[in-house]
């Protein structure tokens, strides 16, 4: 069964991105905090120095339907990944679930023998000891 690594590639990239900001700012969240919105910023006023502002309303209208549908699509794969991983991780519950209660079945079923095993040289010990005192 083949698996996306988007998500593990999301994770990583979005561990790597605070990593770099905790330690640029010496390990002070506040201070990292800060630093990406800044960033964030200035790179949003790049972005939107770049783009045009008086550019026909039909390239606007197609655009704004080209972002829509690329939206959902990205919504849907997000939301079919995110599925999938729940049923994985139900899946790995069960099967972990089940090893253990089978662990604990055998394990139950080792102190019982030997419970019996203790029981009977106890009973062979007891009829050896009574053997040399005379009783019955």
């Amino acid at each position: 069964m083949s698996k996306s690594r988007a998500p593990l590639a999301l994770g990583a990239l979005a561990a790597s991105g605070i990593g770099y900001y905790l330690y640029s700012a010496g390990g002070n969240p506040r201070v990292a905090e800060k630093k990406f919105e800044s960033d964030a910023h200035r790179a949003a006023a790049k972005i939107e120095s770049k783009i045009p502002t008086n550019y026909p309303t039909h390239t606007t209208h197609k655009a704004e339907k080209e972002a829509t549908r690329v939206g959902h699509e990205v919504g849907t794969k997000i939301d079919s990944a995110v599925t999938s991983v729940n049923r994985d991780l139900n899946q790995a519950k069960h099967e972990a679930e089940a090893i253990a209660k089978q662990a604990k079945a055998d394990t139950l079923k080792k102190i019982d023998e030997f419970d019996r095993t203790v029981e009977e040289k106890a009973a062979k010990s007891k009829s050896y000891l009574s053997s040399w005192f005379g009783s019955k």
